[in-house]
């Protein structure tokens, strides 16, 4: 997810896009654990979101 698209979200969407990417991410991990994950690039990928995620959501509190 590119971060113009999440900056263009509100504060509520940013709040469930993150709980839905975390929750990715346990999946992930499990399935890691478990050997079932075909692309491990998708854990890098999935945190970096989470980043973008809780990057915006602060900077939007800072603007608030």
């Amino acid at each position: 997810m590119k971060i113009k698209e999440i900056r263009e979200l509100s504060l509520e969407e940013l709040n469930t896009k993150l709980t839905d990417l975390k929750s990715e991410l346990f999946n992930l991990r499990f399935q890691h654990a478990t050997n079932q994950l075909d692309n491990p690039m998708k854990m890098v990928e999935t945190k970096k979101s989470i980043a973008k995620v809780m990057t915006v959501i602060k900077e939007k509190e800072m603007n608030a």
